[in-house]
């Protein structure tokens, strides 16, 4: 009887998270409701450490609370990469566990498309939004981002893939998500939403868990 419990939970398991491989050009992720449980893994092309970053992606949402847009972990910092929203208006960009926020100012009830890049040489994070820069700021000068990580969207990992709050969870649309190893050339910042060589939303890896559902998107 034991045997056979351990048997079921284990193909429950088994068919509630599978690896998909897909072209998404068109499609969004949609996180429907606030849950501890609902998330995307990634699987990036290439694992390597990171020394310069950019990464872009869409999103819309009505939340007005604190929220996650991606979140890239390692075993020894929760907060790696990590692309968060204190409240309206304000963007925290953290890496290695340190963070640098950018203020944003008041904005029609549109989707968002961000671009944040970051190079290790200089500690310079920049912050798009809309094709818009909102400026440079630095942190963690000659830090290097590890390479063994866990990529989640629609929650923020406490430890390394999981740990999560609901009170913290993305609630929206997600789409054309790149991470590319390099800074883009600033004429090119925000006009690329695919092809990153780390992240491709063209040539997604990526696991669904809970309740995550994959649509045509509404907006171009």
């Amino acid at each position: 009887m034991m045997q056979r419990l351990l048997l079921g939970t284990l193909l429950l398991s088994i068919l509630s998270v599978s690896v998909t491989q897909r072209d998404l050009r068109g499609k969004v992720l949609i996180f429907p409701q606030e849950s501890a449980t609902a998330y995307v893994s990634l699987i990036p092309s290439v694992k390597k450490p990171l020394q310069n970053f950019t990464l872009c992606l869409k999103s819309f949402t009505d939340l007005n609370r604190a929220y996650s847009l991606f979140s890239y972990s390692t075993r020894s910092r929760d907060n790696e990469l990590l692309l968060f929203i204190e409240k309206t208006g304000e963007y925290q960009l953290s890496i290695g566990n340190a963070g640098v926020n950018f203020k944003v100012p008041p904005l029609p009830y549109n989707p968002r498309h961000i671009c944040v890049s970051w190079e290790s040489a200089s500690g310079i994070a920049e912050f798009w939004i809309d094709g818009k820069p909102l400026g440079r700021k630095g942190v963690r000068k000659g830090y290097t981002v590890g390479a063994e990580a866990k990529i989640i969207l629609g929650q923020e990992q406490d430890s390394f893939g999981g740990n999560f709050d609901a009170k913290q969870s993305f609630v929206g649309e997600i789409w054309d998500v790149s991470l590319w190893d390099y800074v883009l050339p600033l004429k090119d910042m925000c006009d690329y939403s695919d092809g990153g060589n780390v992240l491709n939303w063209q040539a997604l890896t990526y696991e669904e868990n809970g309740y995550v559902v994959t649509k045509p998107s509404l907006w171009n």
